[in-house]
């Protein structure tokens, strides 16, 4: 798949936005902090997550699921597979 620049400038930063987030949520168990706390910085790090494979997903989502026969049309059932794996 291929995405254009912006697009995956946008989508390595929020994955780096997780990744920092998820580091962040180690330290913080490893630290004994608050449950909530920590509940709060897993659910962002799962925001982020979401919102990079939306991001993907909707930029892409046509050439992802392209017909095997070279039409150009898109398989209706793959391309709700594909979605729905992010819900």
């Amino acid at each position: 798949m291929e995405l254009d620049s912006e697009t995956m400038a946008s989508v390595t930063r929020r994955l780096r936005r997780a990744q920092g987030q998820i580091g962040g949520v180690i330290k913080m168990i490893e630290e004994g902090r608050d449950c909530a706390d920590v509940v709060t910085q897993l659910a962002a790090a799962s925001r982020a997550l979401d919102r990079a494979g939306f991001k993907i997903i909707a930029t892409g989502l046509q050439q992802c699921a392209q017909a095997p026969d070279g039409t150009g049309e898109a398989d209706r059932e793959q391309l709700e597979k594909l979605f729905l794996s992010l819900a």
